[in-house]
């Protein structure tokens, strides 16, 4: 991988201290650019990614293309959970997540075939000026509460579904309960949506799709996505026993699946949008509490992640800022210009979304070892998480590749 030293050296995690996605040929967005490609798709005009260095889309060229994004699923966690599991038999490479490193921003790069660059989701909560407000963007709904906004999230995000692209037949299988939300509305395109509400369901539906009979010469592309390793990630944390049965469980419903699709000529390829870190109470930067001389400096809310905070400054407040988080915060954050980030490649290659500079504030917190940082609205529900992501450890930025053809 282009910014690590040695992919192969299990070290590597300790010695470095961010990693940053690999546009170059080692991340999902060119995962993305070897689908598109495999299925004679023109990728997205903005930004020309390269396939994937380790799986190039002649390596696609079978009659269907299952994608199954594992919500949560870290490089690390599946090798050191299940070394001998049948995901690790058919791991093909560890491969680098977008940044930031959570849901909202990468699955919106499996769903365009763009970097956050281009696509301009940067966060759970992303401020649109366009709206004069914070969106939590996968549910659609303004951070402070009430209804979705009035503009169709098709409309604001203004993207082109990675669907419509493709020459094939495309499919969405996702949980009933998101399929069809205003966001997965806005992404889903020409294909065919099958809802879902369990794992065993999931797989029926995709074993079905693989082993029906097309025209001669027809393809699929079937994009799965399964959610509870990410739950219960949050809640329990990544090293809990409850995210252990869960990647168990998973590892075995993958084998049987395979098994039985034995003979479709599919290629499967399962990986993450992201991995977790558990979360250090003690390292947690309370806007509300010991650090709210933080909060007086800032004309909106955080945005972004816990583990990576887009800070919108009062004017004249830069300087005051990064003093104070370098002197104040014991070495919990390192604050970064939010316009170099851009220009240093972290968000993609190419030219930048027009609302790129809008949505990642003046400074961006990348919160360190497992420290996090949170505000609260007034009313806003509090809650808690034990497993986190967003961040630029090896633990949520590099997740796996495996790559299966039956």
């Amino acid at each position: 991988m282009g910014n690590m030293s040695d992919p192969s050296d299990p070290s590597d995690r300790e010695k470095t201290s961010h990693v940053r996605p690999d546009y170059a040929g080692g991340s999902i967005v060119n995962l993305m650019t070897s689908i598109l490609q495999a299925f004679d798709a023109t990728p997205p005009p903005a930004a020309q990614y390269p396939p994937l260095a380790a799986l190039l889309p002649d390596k696609l060229d079978s009659r269907n293309v299952v994608l199954l994004v594992v919500d949560g699923l870290g490089h690390e966690h599946l090798t050191r959970s299940l070394p001998d599991g049948a995901l690790t038999r058919h791991l093909a490479a560890r491969i680098t997540s977008v940044f930031p490193s959570t849901t909202a921003t990468a699955i919106t790069t499996f769903l365009t075939g763009e970097a956050p660059q281009q696509h301009g989701v940067t966060g759970w909560f992303t401020y649109f000026r366009e709206l004069g407000g914070v969106l939590a963007v996968l549910p659609y709904r303004p951070r402070h509460g009430g209804s979705a906004p009035a503009v169709p999230a098709r409309t604001l995000l203004g993207h082109v579904p990675v669907f419509d692209r493709l020459r094939a037949r495309s499919h969405v299988v996702v949980p009933r309960h998101i399929a069809y939300s205003d966001y997965n509305t806005a992404h889903n395109g020409s294909a065919s949506v099958r809802p879902f509400t369990s794992l065993g369901q999931m797989l029926d539906a995709v074993t079905q799709i693989v082993r029906a009979r097309g025209a001669p010469g027809e393809r699929n592309y079937v994009y799965a996505y399964w959610p509870e390793l990410d739950r219960l990630a949050h809640e329990h944390g990544v090293a809990s026993r409850e995210a252990a049965a869960q990647l168990a469980r998973i590892d075995t419903a993958f084998d049987e699946f395979l098994h039985g699709i034995a003979g479709t000529d599919t290629t499967v390829v399962v990986t993450a949008d992201h991995g977790f870190v558990d979360a250090d109470a003690r390292q947690l930067v309370d806007l509300d509490g010991a650090h709210r001389h933080i909060a007086r400096m800032l004309r909106l809310p955080l945005c972004g992640e816990r583990r990576a905070a887009y800070c919108y400054l009062e004017p004249g407040a830069g300087a005051r800022f990064v003093d104070h988080v370098e002197e104040r915060l014991g070495g919990l954050a390192e604050p970064r210009e939010s316009r170099g980030l851009i220009e240093s490649g972290w968000f993609g290659l190419g030219t930048p979304h027009p609302r790129l500079p809008d949505r990642i504030g003046d400074y961006t917190l990348i919160m360190k070892d497992r420290a996090t940082i949170k505000d609260w609205l007034l009313g806003e529900p509090r809650h808690t998480q034990i497993g986190v992501h967003g961040g630029t450890s090896p633990r949520e930025m590099l997740v796996p590749l495996v790559v299966a053809r039956v």
